[in-house]
């Protein structure tokens, strides 16, 4: 069963935010040296229950998304149209970790799905 594997957090100044949870979580983050302005978040340590994310620079309208990680990024977005949702970004690789699209429910809200390649590590 896919799980929530992910979260990402918009924000204007990423490194006031970096800052920000840091100090009031103690959360470990690190920027990550992909192609985007993007630092990576870890919450806590295996096996304590809870997901790891990410920190962005702000866009336009971003909000707070989680991520659910799923074995076939293709096959779930035909699953969330004929639930009724819309995928509303298109199939995005993501260098050295994989696949992403970017979806809506029933209700509009926004949540990203993941396919992992095992390739990429």
């Amino acid at each position: 069963m896919p799980r929530v594997a992910h979260f990402e957090i918009p924000a204007t100044e990423p490194e006031r935010a970096v800052q920000f949870y840091e100090n009031v979580f103690g959360w470990k983050i690190e920027k990550w040296e992909g192609p985007m302005e993007y630092w990576l978040v870890t919450t806590g340590e295996a096996p304590e229950p809870g997901i790891d994310g990410a920190i962005m620079r702000q866009t336009g309208g971003d909000v707070t998304t989680n991520v659910v990680d799923v074995p076939d990024v293709d096959e779930y977005a035909r699953r969330v149209e004929a639930a009724g949702g819309k995928v509303v970004g298109p199939k995005t690789a993501v260098p050295g970790v994989g696949w992403f699209v970017l979806c809506a429910d029933t209700e509009g809200n926004v949540f990203g799905i993941m396919q992992e390649d095992p390739s990429a590590k």
